[in-house]
């Protein structure tokens, strides 16, 4: 078709290489904002630049490949049998398989090889192993997975993982032996290979020693004699009949939602276990979005912080030093140079229609006030005709203030974030043209997994029902009475690696509240731009199912039923409509135009009584 675009071209292209990659006619590619996923045989990966920027495709190439080979190669209910129950030998042993099934792909393909070494590329600049400064902060599951494709593939570690994979090699060497040699000969039998990986994860002390070769395995699954075709077959059967999986851009699977809602962010099964401070292979991975249902929590829920002693409130210029606040502002402004016709069309029909708003209107055919020479053609046609005056009447227009609540979580790296302060920037600038003051507000936590908090409680003999186990961090980029010229530089602060930690949406929503609240303006405006559930694994690891997502409802229905502040979300990549009454969803920066204008125009309309 003639109005196709490249992007258009391209994904076509994908979608029948990923078709042809795995086996499957019915595989779909979309793009994604978030983190490349795959639901059954759909596939999101990472959206390229409009002129397709080679590596950028190469990326979204290596996305599908992987997805295709997981298709083609990977039989779930035979992994999920298998799997070892505790959370960090879990997570190896999904690594270890996602490794496994690339390394098909990649030995045979010299394109796919090209391909998923971008994909690995991507995953790992995201991945905590890229910050690590000791060893107890690399992510075991990461390292072992990159030296197990150095082992099998030849590809070298990426330069961001490097120094994390090489603080913790020679220990990993020292236990595992020449298991990594086992492995590279079992490659193409998934069965045989994770009865080597189980092997492996013995000799690391990540499993029971004991553990019987079978254990994990479902009742009745006597079929050590079949054939690989009739064990595929029954494998098959299993999965047919199970709950539909997810799998996110790392590899790791979750049960899907029965309304088949491919956006819920769940990074992976593994849950932090029980508070142990030995657990400290985990430290620093990426949090878990639990996918708990709200009914499970009881009547008399209750909230409650361990202590908020390490809390902390922040300016964004304290966090790092000017010269570092310029260069970063400067990277988020090349995000935005290729937007700038999208960002001046937004700001021009956002302005157009809350002037629209403040505009005077008249009160015609009144008895004094400023002669309506428009009706003079009355009194020349009928001279007894009294003259027709007008007087101005100003048309309500409430003295508003809007808060930009943006999640600061890891979930949010990359691409989101940089959507998430592209539009405080251009809703900052559009709403102060517009004489409407602006507060833009940022939450995080100070430490992955617990901090001080956690410390202090672990000192206390971890008594039971802690509550919140995390240090809060809550940003303050602009303040309402701040010009946006003067708090802009703040902005660039969101693309600093390591800030994105973990979030705690329901303090942070009532913190902002809180600040609306104590300002004179007659409506106050809370918009929040998240992407989805609230999550911090020491708080989550420790509580009743559900704590976080519970506050965090509580606290939008009071503030939607009882405050006097309209309450409005954006999701980034994610459905937030389940949480918030009044809420839109965007995929790409290019959604913001209509978006944002329709959410922020609906709250300033005036409220009709």
């Amino acid at each position: 078709m003639t109005d196709q675009t490249p992007l258009d071209r391209f994904k076509q292209a994908l979608t029948g290489t990923a078709r042809a990659l795995a086996q499957e006619p019915e595989v779909e590619v979309a793009w994604s904002a978030d983190s490349p996923s795959q639901s059954g045989k759909n596939f999101r990966v990472p959206l390229p630049g409009r002129t397709l920027p080679k590596d950028q495709a190469t990326e979204a190439r290596g996305f599908a490949d992987s997805f295709a080979l997981r298709l083609r190669h990977h039989n779930e209910a035979l992994h999920n049998r298998g799997a070892p129950p505790e959370p960090i030998a879990r997570a190896c042993y999904d690594a270890i398989e996602q490794v496994r099934y690339e390394a098909i792909g990649s030995t045979r393909y010299s394109g796919i090889r090209d391909n998923l070494d971008a994909a690995v590329e991507l995953r790992t600049a995201s991945d905590p192993i890229a910050r690590a400064d000791a060893a107890n902060e690399v992510p075991l599951p990461t390292a072992l997975s990159l030296m197990l494709r150095e082992a099998l593939t030849g590809e070298a570690i990426p330069e961001r993982a490097k120094a994390g994979v090489d603080m913790v090699r020679e220990d990993i060497l020292s236990k595992i032996g020449s298991d990594m040699d086992d492995l590279a000969g079992a490659l193409d039998d998934q069965r045989a290979f994770q009865d080597l990986t189980i092997e492996m994860l013995r000799h690391l002390e990540l499993t029971l020693p004991d553990m019987p070769e079978d254990e994990g395995r479902e009742d009745g699954d006597e079929d050590e004699g079949d054939t690989p075709e009739e064990d595929q077959d029954t494998d098959e059967e299993d999965e047919g009949e199970a709950q539909p999986q997810e799998t996110d851009a790392r590899g790791e699977v979750t049960d899907g939602e029965a309304d088949g809602d491919a956006d819920q962010d769940v990074e992976g099964e593994q849950e932090m276990s029980d508070g142990d401070p030995s657990d400290e292979e985990g430290e620093g991975m990426q949090p878990v979005r639990p996918n708990r249902p709200w009914t499970d929590l009881p009547e008399d829920f209750d909230y409650r912080a361990y202590t908020d002693k390490f809390d902390e409130v922040i300016e964004a210029p304290e966090l790092c030093d000017h010269e570092e606040l310029d260069r970063l502002r400067a990277y988020l402004d090349s995000q935005l140079a290729g937007l700038q016709g999208i960002v001046t069309r937004l700001a021009n029909r956002l302005q157009r229609r809350l002037m629209a708003q403040q505009n005077r209107s008249w009160d015609f055919d009144q008895e004094e006030g400023l002669l309506d020479v428009a009706r003079l053609t009355r009194v020349v046609v009928s001279p007894g005709h009294a003259l027709s005056y007008k007087m101005e009447r100003d048309t309500e227009f409430k003295d508003t203030v809007v808060t930009l609540l943006i999640d600061n979580s890891g979930s949010m790296r990359g691409r989101p974030i940089s959507i998430a302060a592209i539009s405080a920037d251009i809703m900052a600038r559009t709403l102060e043209r517009c004489g409407v003051k602006t507060e833009i507000l940022g939450f995080t936590t100070r430490a992955w997994k617990g901090g001080q908090s956690r410390e202090a409680w672990l000192a206390d003999g971890r008594p039971a029902d802690p509550g919140r186990l995390n240090d809060l961090r809550h940003i303050i980029y602009k303040k309402a009475d701040e010009p946006w010229r003067r708090a802009r530089r703040n902005l660039g602060l969101m693309m600093r690696e390591g800030l994105l930690k973990e979030n705690i949406d329901g303090e942070a929503l009532l913190w902002a509240h809180t600040r609306l609240l104590a300002r004179p303006e007659d409506r106050r405006i809370l918009l929040v731009i998240s992407d989805g559930a609230p999550v911090d694994d020491s708080t989550l690891s420790v509580n009743q199912a559900g704590y976080l997502e519970g506050h965090l409802r509580k606290v939008i229905e009071w503030i939607e039923k009882q405050s006097p502040v309209q309450l409005a979300a954006i999701g980034i990549g994610h459905d937030v409509t389940r949480y918030y009454k009044r809420s839109v969803t965007i995929m790409d920066v290019e959604q913001l135009g209509g978006t944002i204008i329709e959410q922020l125009a609906g709250l300033f309309e005036v409220e009709k009584s």
